[in-house]
């Protein structure tokens, strides 16, 4: 992420579509639009809450971070929340954990979603939306819609209110809406030459707001700073910060301690340890807590 400046990120770029997505006015805005041209329907207004966190019962529990949390509230309906995952990664093993790694986040927004003594017909509705560059599927679809059905009656109504859109930006098959593939391609390429409707220009004109804004350049340029120390002292200590660098991202997408361990060729006692630095030192730095892990005093 170092390597680009600002002006040249992309919606698909985690950083810009979180900073988007969470900026006062403009959030709410960006996030109703791509929502209406994705399901081809009006949503009316949406409540965004970005980077929304659900922790693992324990250590050894996964725990997800959401990209982009939405809510919407419809008049004589149900709620409905929205997850929005940009997924640039097309490695082999996590393109097949697709499937999987979606019911894991739809029974995660549930478990949270039903207040106790509530019906189970209160439950909210929820969409997650995958967004990728790479084919999840290898059909060329640029639209795949996963619902439950019923294998021995498939036309039979199964609305338990749970739906996965996996959205392919350079997918071809299926006839999607014009309005789609071009919201599609600007999210992958965010030029003024790509946002080519009036949707798309107010998207554009929103995005552009949040890219001068003083206090989002400068913390992308923390990011990139934190991200060069983290290498450059990483490696000046055997690599800790960098490995610890490695274990909090991991975290906050949801890996689980046995799976930090298997990457890392580490044991899982030193994953553990490492997150309870993470949790006693929020707000600290990868390079500071790898100094409290080697016992390295903050004047040395």
């Amino acid at each position: 992420m170092g390597k680009k400046n600002i002006e040249e990120l992309n919606l698909m770029d985690d950083f810009l579509m979180g900073s988007v997505l969470s900026y006062p006015v403009v959030g709410p805005e960006v996030c109703r639009k791509m929502i209406s041209i994705i399901l081809s329907r009006e949503i009316r207004e949406v409540r965004i809450v970005p980077q929304k966190a659900y922790f693992g019962a324990d250590t050894d529990k996964h725990g997800i971070r959401l990209d982009v949390y939405a809510e919407e509230a419809r008049e004589g309906d149900v709620d409905t929340v929205y997850d929005i995952e940009p997924d640039k990664s097309s490695k082999g093993e996590m393109r097949l954990a697709l499937p999987r790694r979606t019911r894991f986040y739809h029974a995660k927004i549930d478990a949270d979603s039903l207040a106790s003594g509530e019906d189970y017909a209160q439950l909210k509705n929820v969409t997650v939306i995958f967004i990728s560059p790479y084919d999840p599927f290898g059909l060329k679809r640029m639209v795949y819609t996963i619902k439950n059905t019923c294998v021995e009656e498939p036309d039979m109504p199964c609305e338990d209110g749970m739906q996965t859109l996996f959205l392919y930006t350079k997918g071809s098959k299926g006839n999607p809406p014009e309005e789609l593939r071009r919201l599609l391609r600007y999210l992958e390429d965010s030029r003024e030459e790509n946002a080519q409707d009036e949707d798309l220009k107010e998207i554009h004109r929103m995005v552009q707001q949040v890219k001068r804004d003083r206090e989002v350049s400068l913390e992308y340029m923390k990011i990139c700073e934190r991200e060069r120390m983290i290498m450059e002292e990483g490696y000046a200590s055997g690599g800790e910060a960098a490995k610890i660098g490695i274990i909090r991202r991991k975290v906050e997408k949801g890996f689980s301690v046995p799976e930090i361990a298997e990457m890392l060729e580490a044991e899982e006692s030193y994953v553990n340890e490492v997150m309870h630095l993470l949790e006693e030192n929020e707000g600290a730095s990868d390079l500071e807590i790898a100094r409290k892990k080697l016992g390295i005093e903050e004047d040395e």
